[in-house]
């Protein structure tokens, strides 16, 4: 009897969590419903569209059409205008060598029907992080570099997929 007791005790906090995130409406993200059933992603073949893509493929709902002469057959075409990366020193030593870098990923997109009708007109999505910079493990700090311009471009990615998930009719 002591020992479900004790049981009973410690399992009280997660209970009570549970009931109270349940009550003030917490839902778990579920996957997006689209207001189209294909989509043309033009842009070329940067390492942004391809990972849009690759999301896009993997909710299982929407045909990504990849033939550009096939654009037409598309419920909606999503123009990646601009796809840029940016990096700028924001502070120095005393001896003027970088000590801190912003990075930043650019992405300028807009939704179309393929009649030229817009449906989110051109928008600018911007991510900037802040990185140290050390002259003296210059590898490491490249391929720390490399990395976060990686969750950057994720970020967008996700970001833009919210985006695409909140148009709510193409009429």
């Amino acid at each position: 009897m002591n020992g479900s007791r004790r049981r009973l005790l410690r399992a009280l906090p997660l209970l009570t969590a549970t009931a109270t995130l349940g009550g003030c409406g917490f839902q778990l993200r579920g996957a997006p419903s689209y207001a189209f059933q294909s989509i043309y992603v033009g842009g070329g073949t940067s390492g942004f569209t391809n990972e849009l893509r690759r999301n896009l493929r993997a909710q299982g709902t929407i045909r990504v059409i990849e033939d550009p002469t096939q654009q037409n057959t598309a419920d909606v075409i999503l123009d990646v205008l601009q796809d840029q990366r940016e990096r700028t020193v924001v502070g120095l030593t005393a001896t003027g060598q970088s000590r801190e870098l912003q990075l930043r990923v650019r992405v300028n997109y807009r939704l179309r029907t393929p009649s030229g009708r817009e449906l989110t007109p051109s928008t600018e999505l911007l991510m900037q992080r802040d990185m140290s910079f050390t002259e003296s493990a210059v590898l490491a700090k490249e391929s720390e570099e490399a990395m976060v311009y990686r969750d950057l471009q994720t970020d967008i990615v996700q970001q833009l997929l919210r985006r695409l998930a909140a148009v709510k009719s193409l009429a």
